[in-house]
């Protein structure tokens, strides 16, 4: 089975709400329609109704198949906005400003989610990064123990010419700029949860350098090696290496050559990069010229998932993100092992 189609059929057998923030974007309106006939997960599209009645009709939608919540005139909005209020009075946030901010989707979409209206949330086809990311952190919040809310790409390698096919994650492609070694062991045991979860396959973690196992020497190298004692420190039983450089982690006879003693042997499936200049090259590399298939930046560290799309995206993402979301929610709704 294909990564995605695993995706699909893991968000179909525990579908969730799934609340879509830009509702009045023709591609949101598009996969919503295609994520409720596919079972995958109850919608509601957040937007001025009659904009978005009208988008629904045009995707041929049937009457109530979708749910939809106007701010103006929802009437969730005004215990919506005193929960904002009650979350932000202590940022500055008054009864006013907080009414006046649940008129954003993308606040909304967040509370609906906090309050229980929802159980997951997807944004940023129209809105920046910046923006879905904050209404995010500043609503939905980080999960409890949690030190550093972090991102991921999916990429899929799914086509003839990948040598080696299936589901890996690069971690944190979208978010944190510069990690220091605890951050970078944090985004590390969240990207191994995360790939587990979404993959269901155990993962084995690089730590990715321009250094294999001490081949050169520089305090970028000492951050990496840090972080590996620290993940491992964290998650004892994780499989995880560290300092390798990308092809020590993905390549078994290059592993056999540089890093004989790595317990990866080559076959890493997540990726963690020392900060987000190589994390952003590197997947769009394996996007624009390599072929993977990119699903992100999917957020990870958050009390419930909200996550972020490209704002060149089609609804083909739109829908491979609600599942992914869908997935997310449901292993949130279970303890951790």
């Amino acid at each position: 089975m294909k990564p995605l189609d695993h995706i699909l059929e893991a968000a179909r057998s525990a579908p969730r709400h799934i609340v879509l923030a830009e509702g009045e974007d023709p591609r949101i309106v598009e996969a919503a329609v295609r994520a409720v006939r596919s079972g995958i997960a109850e919608i509601t599209l957040v937007g001025r109704r009659a904009i978005v009645d009208e988008r629904l009709a045009v995707a041929g939608a049937k009457p109530n198949e979708i749910h939809v919540q106007d701010p103006a005139s929802s009437p969730l909005t005004t215990r919506l906005a005193a929960a904002y209020h009650a979350l932000r009075k202590s940022k500055g946030v008054d009864a006013a400003a907080a009414a006046e901010a649940l008129r954003s989707p993308l606040v909304f979409a967040a509370m609906m989610v906090r309050e229980g209206e929802a159980d997951g949330t997807v944004g940023g086809a129209v809105a920046t990064t910046a923006d879905t990311v904050r209404a995010a952190l500043q609503t939905i919040g980080r999960a409890p123990g949690v030190g550093l809310v972090s991102s991921f790409f999916l990429m899929m390698l799914c086509e003839p010419h990948h040598v080696k096919k299936g589901a890996f994650v690069f971690g944190d492609c979208g978010l944190v700029i510069d990690p220091d070694a605890a951050g970078l062991a944090d985004i590390a045991v969240m990207s191994a949860h995360s790939y587990e979860t979404l993959a269901g396959k155990p993962a084995k973690v690089a730590m990715l350098s321009f250094s294999t196992a001490g081949s050169a020497a520089h305090e970028r190298v000492s951050k990496v090696v840090e972080a590996t004692r620290l993940a491992h420190a964290a998650a004892p039983d994780l499989a995880i290496d560290g300092e390798l450089q990308f092809d020590s982690a993905f390549v078994e006879a290059v592993s056999a050559a540089k890093a004989p003693q790595s317990a990866l042997h080559g076959e890493a499936n997540v990726f963690v990069f020392p900060n987000l200049d190589a994390a952003n090259i590197g997947y769009k590399i394996a996007q624009r010229i390599g072929g993977a298939t990119a699903i992100g930046p999917i957020l990870q560290g958050l009390t419930k998932p909200a996550n972020d799309l490209s704002r060149g995206c089609n609804a083909d993402d739109v829908f491979h993100m609600i599942a992914v979301t869908v997935v997310q929610a449901a292993a949130g709704a279970k303890p951790l092992a």
